[in-house]
């Protein structure tokens, strides 16, 4: 079963602007953290919205990404959870996998 969500956020101007915003509401200032490289997250219930930068430097490594969002459906067994959206038509493009912060689908 599907538990929350995550939204991703990839901006040049993350996190200065992303969190200017985000403390401007009450409702996103109660849920402001701040993560490692300067990213921001919102928590909202169990789901999130990360406001991530375009352009980072994390241990002497540059990351670059271009501007663009993600959407990611969370849950408690992801492979449960795949069995029965592929029962239900469903399709994946790949095996689950472990990207070190989650398991991904």
């Amino acid at each position: 079963m599907i538990t929350s969500i995550h939204t991703l956020i990839y901006s040049d101007d993350a996190p200065q602007r992303a969190h200017s915003f985000a403390t401007s509401s009450a409702a996103l200032r109660r849920g402001c953290a701040r993560w490692r490289r300067g990213w921001l997250i919102f928590k909202s219930g169990r789901s999130e919205m990360g406001v991530h930068p375009t352009h980072s430097v994390y241990d002497g490594k540059t990351y670059e990404s271009a501007r663009h969002h993600l959407i990611s459906l969370m849950c408690d067994d992801i492979s449960r959870t795949v069995v029965e959206l592929k029962g239900k038509g469903a399709e994946f493009r790949g095996d689950v996998q472990d990207h070190g912060y989650g398991l991904v689908s």
